[in-house]
């Protein structure tokens, strides 16, 4: 059985495409990391999947400013990121403890 989760803040649609589409791409970013990476063909695909990542991820950020939502709320934000995991799919992109 899964963990009752936080719910999610609330977010306009956009919002919502930009968080996925921002963590679409640190996962791609985290399986290219070269220090923890151990196929160099899982980390070209990871890359190759990265341009359509940050693509996505500049587009869902280009909506956002064509519809005149011309700020971020921070702390919103980083709460859609912790409830869907955020903390640790970004950590895949740090070095490893030495």
């Amino acid at each position: 059985m899964l963990p009752d989760l936080p719910p999610l803040p609330a977010l306009t649609a956009a919002e919502g495409e930009l968080v996925d589409r921002y963590l679409e791409a640190v996962d791609q970013l985290g399986r290219a990391n070269p220090a923890r990476a151990r196929h160099t063909l899982s980390a070209l695909r990871a890359a190759q999947a990265l341009v359509s990542a940050a693509t996505a991820l500049r587009t869902a950020l280009e909506t956002m400013h064509a519809r005149g939502e011309r700020d971020l709320y921070e702390a919103e934000l980083a709460r859609a990121l912790r409830v869907l995991d955020g903390e640790r799919r970004t950590a895949r992109v740090r070095l490893p403890p030495g």
